[in-house]
């Protein structure tokens, strides 16, 4: 071991507050609920003669004076394990009630306390903690790992439909039948009407391998009727695709998983259909029909024609200022939102596709609207589902709990964990959407920068519904140009951030691809127990299985302890238990000081890991964590020594 006296200096400790129970009273408050607040303040900041919060409700100042809790346990003098706890009451005034802690020194300075971190000068509206009035997550949400399918792509049953469809010569016209092991094809017609045949009765069968990588949350891309094999150009929602099975396909599916464990959600296009949707060809064909109100036609005098995704024709956009339109797919029992999550399907929620667009064009801004009057169907149908809305770039402005439980989104955690964990240099084509299709070469400190600006503008229980994916359907494949073990570090950080761990079908198997297309490749079935695939597999089984065994990596606190350009450290807390992380990309040395870990370590108590093979030692008031190449690790501490909430 390096001597600590060659370390470098550990990080200072810091006032420290984020949204886990350990410093919020409730995670569930109603409006007009006074709310116990806490912050800890380490005895090395020095002495104060002001601690508060500073909130903003009806967007007026004010500010709470916190009072200084008696120690318990160690300590004396209000610390407890060389911190002192602060505590204040706060009255959830509005929805979402903004605030920040204050801190005034002896001295007169003023330090500000928000989800970016301390600060020496006033800090904005935009980045303050929140308490959350509005209906929560379901409870099941948080601890959740998401696997997600590609139905066409991921397994076909002994009995699927394709297979006797392709046999009679009855597959739709659109359709260009493909082997299972043929190779994708990337380029237009192929890259969207190539079609493999895989269906839901296939996902059935593939349960068992589901469960045993220890996943709950199965997540499917859509399943309604379409002219392409990605399917987000439906021409009913009134169905399940018969060439998946049919609705009875998908009844048997859910059932299937429910009775392992597994919960379901489906994929909405709220923003478009398809041009073949029986909705926009009614509208097509009678200008005088309900349905013409459903999407934008421009006049005659514009050009003609009609909006769509991003230009793309084959994808008409839905006009929600249209009563009738939300009707049928929104709004109440009879709606296509509602009738799946019922009997017979009982689906367990929806993840809505690009739900930042959806209602936006030009001067019409309806998103609000409409994601709320999703929310309101779910909850009056089944109350205990999920919503997730996709948003590829900064979507916090819209993910405020009012609707959306949590994103899919790649600006807090899938854009920096590339920046830091691929080749430098490495390209990015697909739906990342890194500037220029190349991923920008980052430190530990860039990575944390990044991670932390932009999830900062989430309430802290958005964060925790919030999509952790190393990549999707729609992005290339993390392992295409990932440096050499940085897998486990990758997986490692999907599991002990907050946020919901996604694997994208395949990913356990060590699939490649350049592009959105290229990764959405036929399952290997069969290669489960190849050299190549044997320790990919394992690396996936025991990292979810750590996130399942220690909730603390789910609803528990975070604190950042170490970075540095090649390693960061950061430590999940609650009062049951702690579990220390350690991410390097290469070989590094952090060095922590003991009283950021909320007890004194000594060599002689210091932690068998619970995954990894990095080393943490401690002596002279200084823990070293150290890792000999790229690699995860944690360990398991004891609960934080806090006051009790009384």
């Amino acid at each position: 071991m390096t001597p600590p006296t060659a370390l470098a200096p550990p990080t200072p400790l810091a006032p420290h507050h984020d949204g886990s129970p350990l410093h919020v009273s409730t995670q569930t408050p109603a409006l007009g609920e006074t709310v116990r607040l806490r912050l800890r303040v380490p005895e090395s900041f020095g002495p104060v003669s002001w601690v508060g919060t500073r909130s903003n409700p009806n967007r007026e100042p004010r500010f709470d004076e916190a009072v200084l809790l008696p120690s318990t346990g160690s300590g004396s003098g209000g610390s407890v394990d060389g911190w002192q706890w602060w505590e204040a009451s706060v009255e959830v005034e509005n929805p979402v009630h903004g605030y920040r802690w204050l801190l005034v020194g002896d001295d007169g300075r003023q330090h500000w306390l928000n989800q970016l971190g301390l600060s020496t000068v006033e800090t904005r509206d935009h980045d303050d903690f929140r308490l959350v009035a509005h209906e929560p997550a379901p409870e099941w949400a948080a601890s959740s790992v998401m696997y997600q399918v590609f139905p066409d792509r991921f397994a076909k049953s002994g009995a699927a439909p394709f297979d006797a469809l392709r046999a009679a010569g009855e597959l739709p016209e659109w359709a260009i039948a493909a082997d299972w092991g043929d190779t994708v094809d990337p380029v237009y017609p192929g890259r969207s009407k190539q079609l493999f045949g895989g269906d839901l009765d296939g996902v059935r069968e593939k349960l068992d391998h589901l469960a045993s990588l220890g996943v709950d949350l199965l997540y499917l891309t859509p399943v309604f009727p379409a002219r392409s094999n990605h399917r987000y150009d439906a021409t009913t929602f009134d169905l399940v695709d018969p060439l998946l099975g049919g609705d009875e396909a998908l009844v048997r599916l859910v059932e299937a998983a429910h009775a392992r464990g597994i919960r379901v959600i489906g994929d909405l296009t709220s923003n478009h259909s398809g041009d073949a949707h029986e909705w926009f060809r009614a509208a097509q064909a009678d200008g005088e029909t309900p349905e013409r109100e459903f999407y934008f036609f421009r006049d005659e005098a514009d050009g003609g024609g009609y909006e769509s995704w991003l230009g793309v024709p084959s994808l008409p956009k839905f006009d929600w200022s249209s009563d009738e339109l939300r009707r049928r797919f929104i709004e109440g029992p009879d709606s296509v939102v509602a009738r799946f999550l019922g009997a017979p399907f009982h689906l367990d929620g929806w993840r809505i596709d690009v739900a930042n667009m959806t209602g936006r064009l030009g001067s019409a801004d309806l998103n609000a609207e409409v994601r709320r009057t999703i929310r309101r169907t779910m909850l009056d149908a089944k109350p205990d589902t999920l919503l997730l809305g996709e948003s590829t770039n900064d979507a916090a402005s819209d993910f405020q709990g009012d609707a959306w439980h949590g994103a899919m989104t790649y600006t807090p955690f899938t854009r920096p964990l590339w920046s830091w964990l691929l080749e430098p240099g490495s390209p990015a084509g697909g739906g990342l959407g890194f500037a220029l299709q190349q991923v920008p070469a980052f430190t530990g400190g860039d990575f944390h920068s990044a991670h932390l600006r932009f999830a900062s503008g989430f309430p802290w229980r958005t964060r925790l519904a919030t999509m952790n994916a190393l990549d999707t359907h729609d992005t290339p494949r993390f392992a295409t140009h990932a440096r050499p073990g940085a897998l486990p570090v990758a997986l490692g950080l999907a599991v002990s951030l907050p946020g919901i761990p996604v694997v994208w079908a395949g990913d356990e198997f060590g699939l490649t691809g350049v592009d959105g297309e290229a990764s959405r490749t036929p399952m290997p079935w069969g290669s489960e127990t190849s050299p190549e695939v044997v320790p990919v597999l394992e690396t996936y089984r025991s990292l979810l299985r750590l996130r399942r065994e220690r909730p603390v990596l789910a609803t528990g606190g975070i604190r950042w302890l170490a970075i540095g350009d090649d390693a960061v450290a950061f430590v999940r807390e609650s009062a049951e238990e702690s579990v220390l992380v350690f991410a390097a990309r290469s070989e590094a040395t952090l060095s922590i000081d003991s009283v950021a870990l909320g007890a004194e370590l000594t060599a002689a108590d210091a932690p068998a890991p619970l995954y990894g093979h990095a080393r943490v030692e401690a002596s002279a008031g200084l823990v070293t964590l150290q890792a000999d190449e790229a690699g995860f690790a944690a360990w398991s501490l004891p609960g934080i020594s806090a006051p009790s909430w009384g």
